[in-house]
């Protein structure tokens, strides 16, 4: 299948650039962004060198064919020394498999002298079954070798995942591989403890008591629905605090019961009515479609701005019966994920970075993590596909 070629706006091309001079690695951003790692470097380069992203690949199509005729070269080169051992003794065979085999297959196939196709085994006039015997002599070593291929990918995924998978969704990613891996929770978990793997779960949270409440007589309208069959039918909030410098900022996010996308936000030094109404603003969906607004009784979710706005656009509003968070508990459990994967494993040091990292992280959120809500289906994938939700 053809990639879609597909544009990109001066703006996005220079967020992931600052994301990328603020240490996100290359390869996690070309990953989460669905771009091909050329294509980040390329605007790295125009941005340091011109300050624009209209200069060209500097790369002629003489190069191209270059590198191209280097890569044809080595393989036949390879092919040559393979054949030149083909009266070796047994040893010296099994070790030129074994060591080209991250290039050759045992079985891949290709034309020898005679014009034949034939692999690395016919070749060198081995038989198959005495290069398996000497290479794999007992089923440990073998074991072992699965092991260290199972451990690259688990690590791959757990890094991927911001050091926040544990073997219940590490499980789920390798038996969706273009291989898929069935492995077990507990085996993923030896190989875990091996690598030195641990989830940023396995360390407790606090949370701090709310000390202002929302007065409104404005009734639960929710009642705990948390399971919504359209989007945006209905939004839930609330804020948490973030670590910025020597003072603590505040973070407002708006989450979509249908799917759990994080829909808005929005970051700022205080803990106001402005910074939900900037988390309102920052909504691409037309507002129209929101027909619920669900939030706790803190203070800052009172305000007459707020309340126009809802007007405005005709949704209801709802808010939890006083000290009782279970009737937010959407909202609570995306604000334990965000400090456990995001908050309380960075150090920001300015709002600009936060805001930054948060743009980051809300998008890594919506369209790479699994949520296990979802049947471990990722937000953007379960909104396009809502009938292969299958629960856990």
């Amino acid at each position: 299948m053809t990639r879609q070629r597909r544009t990109f706006t001066p703006e996005f091309k220079l967020q992931l650039v600052k994301l990328y001079e603020n240490g996100k690695p290359r390869a996690e951003i070309a990953r989460e962004y669905d771009i091909t790692p050329s294509a980040l470097d390329r605007w790295i380069k125009n941005h340091k060198e011109t300050g624009s992203f209209a200069a060209k690949d500097n790369r002629t199509e003489e190069e191209n064919e270059m590198a191209r005729l280097r890569k044809e070269n080595q393989r036949l080169l390879m092919e040559n020394d393979i054949l030149k051992l083909s009266g070796a003794d047994h040893g010296t065979k099994i070790n030129v498999i074994r060591n080209n085999a991250h290039k050759y297959s045992v079985s891949a196939m290709f034309y020898s002298s005679s014009n034949r196709r034939a692999h690395m085994c016919d070749v060198l006039n081995l038989p198959t079954s005495t290069y398996y015997y000497h290479a794999d002599i007992s089923g440990k070593r073998a074991k072992k070798a699965e092991d260290l291929a199972i451990s690259k990918e688990v690590k791959r995924i757990f890094k991927g995942s911001r050091n926040n998978y544990g073997t219940r969704k590490i499980k789920k990613e390798l038996a969706k591989l273009p291989e898929p891996k069935h492995v077990s929770r507990r085996r993923i978990g030896r190989l875990m403890n091996e690598l030195g793997l641990v989830s940023n779960y396995t360390v407790a949270q606090f949370k701090p008591h709310k000390s202002s409440c929302n007065e409104a007589p404005i009734k639960n309208e929710l009642n705990r629905a948390f399971h919504q069959e359209e989007p945006l039918a209905v939004i839930v909030s609330d804020l948490t605090y973030v670590r910025v410098g020597k003072k603590w900022h505040y973070v407002c996010l708006f989450v979509d019961l249908f799917n759990r996308e994080i829909i808005g936000s929005s970051a700022g030094e205080n803990k106001t009515a402005d910074l939900v109404y900037q988390a309102i603003a920052s909504i691409q969906a037309n507002l129209h479609d929101v027909k619920m607004f669900h939030t706790d009784r803190g203070k800052e979710f009172d305000n007459k701005l707020i309340s126009e706005a809802l007007e405005t656009f005709g949704i209801q509003r709802s808010l939890s019966i006083k000290g009782c968070p279970y009737d937010n508990s959407v909202a609570e459990a995306t604000f334990k994920i965000f400090k456990t994967e995001f908050a309380n494993q960075a150090h920001f040091t300015s709002l600009e970075q936060l805001a930054l990292e948060l743009s980051d992280y809300v998008h890594w959120f919506n369209n790479i993590r699994i949520h296990g809500t979802l049947g471990y289906l990722i937000p953007m994938e379960f909104k396009q596909h809502p009938y292969n939700f299958c629960p856990v």
